[in-house]
């Protein structure tokens, strides 16, 4: 890969590494009753997802040479003060969503070695912090040695969460042509069975989804860095949605053979179960099917974790790049923080969230058990996140 260019089909898994990943489709199959989130999915494409998609590609092609991002758009519209409010906002609310990454990972991993869920949360909670506060400075290291290494990274994660969200999909109607006895779920697909109860659990639900396909405004600030980025990052962009599109729809269609709602939807702790743990088991089912053992299972459990701390490295970097690479809002900014090395990273920058993100961790050693720190960070992410739109 040449280090000063990025091609759009990179800077599209870049892309599809911070958006999605396997555990959306999950999730969005467990909060809307199974099949009956492909309604839902529709209408968040349809009305938020595509265009936003788009509205990003053609604001990226329309300030092609700015490297701030979101603050550099909102700068070009308004004027410099909303363009730092916006940098500062968007970066500030990644403190906690950094945080959580690390320990993300951590937790794919454990899949990967123990193969169970319970594993993972057997550990002494001050133990697991002071090593998801050692990735997390590993990762900050990384994000300081320049675009290259966090490229390579965020293409590898990417790519594999594509390919295996595909293979998931295609093994499991293969599945029911190789191994036609073994126990699947039967789908009613039509219409009357597709549509939800509109209700006020629905709609307070959506956001969910909204979550789920936010963020790729997130790779706004490399939009300088690609080759032709008038075409090239609404290429990227375009290629984005449809590869979200298609895992969403049709990942929740092979699901639907896997899982029955009823079962998942029977108490509040199979529920709680599912939300955690459901991704890791429908590969596990998956290998069962095929009677390859837990083999898929510690694949998904290592991409997953690429995945999760790939997007570590993006957040680390990008929300910086949006708060500091404008230059007409620098005056609202200490200068100590526009330092860079010689990879033109802000190590400043970097070494502040490593502090901040690196505090919200180390207080989570408090937290009884592993899993109830993922839950702390999941809550205090659903109040951040959303405050940077």
């Amino acid at each position: 890969m040449n280090t000063k260019y990025i091609k759009w089909s990179t800077l599209a898994f870049m892309a599809f590494s911070t958006v999605w990943g396997f555990g959306n489709v999950l999730n969005g199959f467990v909060y809307f009753n199974g099949i009956q989130v492909i309604f839902s999915w529709i209408l968040m494409f349809a009305l938020y997802f595509v265009p936003y998609a788009l509205m990003v590609g053609e604001l990226g092609s329309a300030f092609k040479e700015s490297g701030g991002g979101v603050s550099s758009w909102i700068l070009k519209t308004t004027g410099p003060k909303l363009a730092y409010y916006a940098g500062w906002t968007y970066w500030a609310c990644h403190i906690t969503y950094i945080a959580s990454k690390s320990s993300g990972g951590l937790k794919a991993l454990s899949w990967a070695v123990f193969r169970n869920a319970q594993t993972y949360d057997t550990f002494p909670t001050i133990g697991v912090q002071l090593v998801t506060f050692a990735v997390l400075l590993l990762f900050c290291w990384v994000a300081s040695r320049g675009l290259n290494p966090l490229k390579k990274l965020a293409t590898i994660a990417g790519t594999s969460m594509f390919v295996m969200s595909i293979l998931y999909i295609l093994m499991i109607f293969a599945a029911r042509v190789i191994n036609p006895g073994a126990d699947y779920v039967s789908m009613d697909l039509s219409m009357k069975s597709l549509i939800p109860q509109f209700n006020v659990k629905y709609f307070t639900s959506l956001s969910i989804l909204v979550f789920a396909v936010g963020g790729c405004e997130k790779i706004s600030p490399y939009v300088n860095k690609v080759k032709d980025p008038s075409k090239g990052f609404p290429k990227a962009m375009i290629t984005l949605a449809i590869m979200v599109v298609v895992c969403a729809i049709l990942g929740t269609i092979a699901m639907g053979m896997m899982f029955d709602p009823a079962v998942i939807n029977e108490s509040e702790e199979s529920f709680n179960s599912y939300v955690s743990n459901g991704s890791y088991w429908a590969f596990q089912k998956l290998g069962q099917y095929y009677g390859i053992g837990d083999t898929l299972l510690i694949v998904y459990a290592l991409c997953n974790a690429v995945g999760q701390l790939s997007t570590l490295v993006i957040s680390i970097d990008a929300p910086l790049r949006m708060l500091l690479d404008n230059e007409d809002s620098q005056k609202f900014i200490p200068a100590a923080l526009l330092k860079k090395n010689d990879a033109g990273a802000y190590v400043n920058g970097i070494k502040m969230v490593a502090i901040l993100s690196g505090s919200i961790i180390l207080i989570q050693s408090f937290v009884p058990g592993a899993a109830a720190v993922l839950k702390q960070l999941t809550k205090l992410n659903s109040v951040c996140m959303p405050m940077r739109y």
